[in-house]
């Protein structure tokens, strides 16, 4: 097999990134950018290794069952979506696999999921982060595409409310009549770096935040001017200073421009205020089903002290402190502290208090001073559990650990981890809060054995 050959394939799996999975007569596999569970392809092959190849679709002998039709331009080009050519019942099991087959290989764990799927499978995303690009004299907003920082544009994304299009839009056409510069993340020259947007999926406000490489924006009131009169229902237009030589997207100085320097939405009945450093779940009735799973399995009573490490602005351990004596949150970032207390204070919620630290170091100083938490609550980034979280953990010997993660591979290694210590993993469901993407929700309960 050589570069540029062409070679009829039966597609039998789909990696994590999308990629379909053929093999050879001899057993070469070939992964498959286009391809899906089922199909049989003429694969193009763009470049061959020692054990396997990449090749791309040429054409599709025959379909699988599973495929659908594509409901969007940008499909392919964007990096964001990798089900839109699939069932949604077909993508279900798909991820389901993905979450048995992580448990089992890298947890090495006796347990298999179960599902819960999203209750919408089109607009549900209440917030979205467009990096900006210059491109023919103009500054536009798009998407990455896929394992690049190559700007793609769209029409619209079928994953967002459609006014976010028109917002998008407007500050285009705002930064293209004013000549104010996207950045250059080569040269480090330009301002623009990201357009933010957020909404409230219960209250309807709406913010906007223009991410940008300099102290101030040049003809800040126009830019106000531009965001208002794309839609009705903003409450807060914002910037956010990053000045920083790296990947990162938001940056710790925050300056209103217009209106509240949040937004507030309603979830599981409690009222929230969420700053644009703060984490809010962007599926919001995803979210509802998942913090009612958690709450069911976590099941406080008024005898229990909840410890909800990693806490953002403290919308999981609210919900559950109706039913529990104590909830303590810890989260490192102090916008989001900031955030949970008042959100306490605004649901008239007295047995909360907040700590803005590093989790791990926050559940080791606890445990020195003998903080009873009988249910732990973890819902950590996509890199998983620091490692000083474990005996933390193990020392308060709370007797439940419920866990939250939105990247399976690592909630199965966090498993393992608390499996050596002596918490089973006895309960796992996967909640999908991205449709369409390439990424699920995990829901793992450990008791201690």
């Amino acid at each position: 097999m050589k570069k540029n050959d062409v070679i009829k394939l039966h597609i039998s799996d789909l990696t994590s990134e999308g990629m379909g999975v053929g093999k050879t007569d001899d057993g070469f596999v070939v992964f498959v950018s286009g391809a899906v569970t089922g199909d049989t392809v003429d694969a193009h092959i763009l470049k061959v290794g020692k054990s396997y190849a990449y090749a791309k679709v040429k054409s599709i002998v025959t379909p699988s069952d599973i495929r659908c039709e594509c409901d969007c331009s940008s499909f392919g080009k964007c990096g964001g979506c990798m089900f839109r050519h699939i069932g949604y019942d077909s993508e279900q099991c798909i991820k389901i696999g993905w979450v048995n087959a992580h448990f089992a290989r890298i947890g090495g764990l006796d347990i298999r999921c179960e599902s819960i799927e999203s209750p919408c499978v089109t607009r549900y995303r209440n917030k979205a982060q467009y990096p900006a690009a210059q491109s023919n004299g103009k500054v536009v907003f798009g998407f990455y595409a896929n394992r690049t920082h190559r700007v793609i544009t769209s029409d619209g994304c079928m994953l967002e409310p459609e006014f976010y299009a028109e917002i998008v839009d407007a500050v285009s056409g705002f930064c293209t009549e004013y000549n104010i510069p996207a950045y250059d993340e080569t040269t480090g020259a330009g301002i623009v770096r990201h357009l933010y947007i957020r909404d409230g999926r219960q209250s309807g406000e709406v913010m906007a935040a223009l991410i940008i490489n300099a102290d101030t924006l040049p003809h800040a009131d126009k830019f106000v001017d531009a965001v208002r009169g794309a839609c009705d229902s903003i409450v807060s237009v914002m910037l956010i200073v990053n000045k920083k030589r790296n990947n990162e997207i938001l940056g710790d100085k925050c300056i209103t421009l217009y209106g509240k320097d949040h937004i507030t939405d309603t979830l599981c009945g409690l009222q929230f205020d969420i700053s644009p450093l703060s984490f809010y779940q962007v599926n919001h009735d995803g979210a509802e089903r998942l913090y009612e799973i958690a709450r069911e399995l976590a099941a406080p009573t008024k005898s229990d002290t909840v410890l909800d490490l990693y806490c953002g602005a403290g919308t999981i351990g609210l919900s559950m402190a109706h039913t529990a004596k104590r909830i303590v949150g810890v989260e490192i970032v102090p916008a989001a502290i900031e955030n949970a207390r008042s959100n306490a204070a605004k649901n008239g919620i007295d047995n909360a208090e907040f700590i803005c630290a590093d989790a791990g170091i926050a559940a080791a100083e606890l445990a020195e001073r003998g903080l009873p938490s009988d249910i732990v609550i973890l819902d950590p980034p996509r890199k998983g559990c620091g490692a000083e979280v474990f005996p933390a953990v193990a020392k308060m010997r709370p007797k439940t650990i419920v866990m939250i993660s939105c990247n399976s591979a690592t909630a199965a290694r966090d498993a393992a981890m608390f499996d050596k210590i002596g918490y089973k993993a006895i309960r796992l469901t996967a909640v999908d809060m991205f449709p369409r993407t390439g990424h699920v929700e995990t829901v793992v309960l450990m008791s201690r054995a």
